[in-house]
């Protein structure tokens, strides 16, 4: 019986670490499947600029993994059993169970509504294709009204600024009001802050400081100190929550549910279960957890990789970078910027602003969705064997895998 590896969601990192497997393990002895609700490969990088009406590329996972020997299963995963190593599914049309030797779990991560009352029933986000396709709706329907639409983005972090400015210069017709907990920018370098606030200012953005909510409702949103906000859209990108399918499955998580793995992104808890991109609690090489990015999705997707090859071939494992090197924030498509931090993931003084840092930005988005589009572009031919040392975990029908 070949080796089953399934992999858990399509995303930047799902979608890295099934390509780079299936080019470098010898079909012979695996099989490997990849579980998505999508159909295409989302974009999440430039949703903010779909919610806005632009267009951005959606490619076909069944054309990125054509050609590569992976199955892909388009379901829902409702709960993974880490005991009798199966993961619970549903789909259009009915359900089931998928068995698994090696499971890499890369479901990603979701908006976090922070407990906030109003937030499920009257605000919008991007976190996800389809509520990104909900807000591009009701942005369409105030640029339709003669009056000016008041549109009110919640988050200062780099997800709530870009969908600011992006709602800003693609709908000038739009009021668009930014609502930061603390000082707008504060984790930039003090250029890099100034420069923001230029942005903001250019683009007519009201920036509201040190304001937190308290509620939102379907026109208006409250805060801690009395204040009332009017809102004909409210934006809610105040932070990201992963699945709570781990929890429930009882894997090692964090109290937010992230899985806790090891320096080769292996489960503490269960040695046949790897975690990758948001979904992983890893800790990068400064010591401090790496955070909820596509650069944590790529660093924890290839040390997956390596950690995976070599237990199932008996090579040696090698310790990929861990590493956090800093942000690249648009700022609209004309403008943006560049900040690097040091290894105490702390703002380097220096930065780059306006419409250098724009193309470096849209140069890595277009990187990075070519290297998922084609993910196993010059990776060695060869593909290795699995060893015969049994690992640690065994099948439900009592086999011992390598």
């Amino acid at each position: 019986m070949k080796h089953r590896i399934v992999v858990l969601g399509a995303g930047y990192a799902g979608t890295h670490v099934a390509g780079n497997l299936a080019r470098r393990l010898s079909p012979v002895d695996i099989e490997i499947t990849v579980v998505n609700v999508e159909p295409d490969f989302v974009e999440r990088l430039r949703l903010h600029q779909l919610a806005t009406g632009q267009k951005i590329a959606a490619p076909k996972l069944a054309d990125v993994f054509g050609g590569t020997g992976i199955r892909l299963r388009l379901a829902r995963v409702s709960a993974v059993d880490p005991e009798r190593q199966v993961v619970a599914v549903a789909d259009a049309d009915a359900g089931g169970e998928i068995g698994y030797d090696t499971l890499v779990y890369a479901l990603g991560s979701h908006g976090n509504d922070c407990g906030v009352p109003g937030v499920a029933e009257y605000a919008f986000d991007i976190a996800a294709r389809p509520s990104a396709l909900r807000l591009r709706e009701r942005l369409d329907s105030l640029g339709r009204r003669s009056e000016c639409g008041r549109v009110l983005v919640v988050g200062d972090g780099l997800t709530g600024i870009e969908t600011a400015t992006e709602i800003a210069e693609s709908r000038p017709g739009l009021s668009v009001a930014l609502v930061a907990r603390g000082e707008l920018g504060a984790r930039l370098s003090a250029g890099a802050r100034s420069h923001l606030r230029q942005a903001c200012d250019r683009l007519g953005i009201t920036v509201l400081e040190y304001t937190s909510v308290e509620a939102v409702e379907a026109t208006r949103v409250l805060c801690a100190d009395g204040t009332v906000l009017a809102s004909d859209a409210t934006v809610w990108t105040a932070g990201f929550a992963v699945s709570p399918i781990a929890a429930a499955s009882g894997l090692e998580v964090t109290g937010n549910g992230q899985i806790v793995v090891d320096r080769t992104m292996r489960s503490v808890s269960h040695p046949n279960v790897y975690a990758a991109g948001d979904s992983a609690y890893a800790i990068g090489d400064n010591g401090q957890p790496l955070p909820m990015s596509c650069a944590s999705a790529g660093y924890t997707g290839m040390q997956a990789i390596e950690a995976i090859v070599g237990r199932l071939t008996g090579h040696k494992i090698a310790n990929t970078k861990l590493g956090y090197p800093g942000n690249h924030i648009s700022l609209g498509r004309r403008d943006g910027i560049l900040q690097m931090v040091d290894d105490e993931a702390q703002a380097k003084p220096r930065y780059v602003g306006g419409r250098k840092a724009a193309r470096v930005k849209a140069g890595i988005l277009k990187t990075s969705l070519w290297a998922v589009s084609h993910p196993t572009f010059g990776l060695p031919k060869r593909r290795h064997r699995l060893a015969a040392v049994p690992d640690a975990s065994r099948r439900t029908d009592g086999r011992v895998v390598a």
